[in-house]
């Protein structure tokens, strides 16, 4: 796991500052407000970010895309109780299909 702020500083994050994080500053669930320095980043491209973020306060979680573009920031969030490693690890399993 990353943080989404290293230490030593990587090009391949200009574009992505604290500032992007707000569209995931609080808890969807208690409201309460995520650090963003623990956000970690399960994938990312040059325009858009994976992100796992989990709640102090009622340990819920977040998985949020983030997509950066010259017209701004989007981004779709959704509450889940994977944690970082499981959604890594269904991730690299096949998709299902239908009968």
């Amino acid at each position: 796991m990353r943080d989404i702020f290293p230490q030593q500083p990587n090009p391949n994050h200009d574009r992505f500052s604290e500032d992007n994080l707000k569209a995931v500053a609080f808890c969807p669930v208690c409201h309460n407000r995520y650090n963003p320095m623990e956000a970690k980043i399960i994938d990312e491209t040059d325009s858009s970010h994976l992100l796992h973020v989990k709640c102090h306060n009622c340990h819920s979680a977040i998985l949020a895309l983030i997509s950066v573009s010259g017209v701004g920031i989007s981004s779709f969030g959704l509450v889940t109780d994977l944690d970082v490693q499981e959604i890594r690890r269904f991730s690299q399993l096949n998709a299902i299909k239908s009968a």
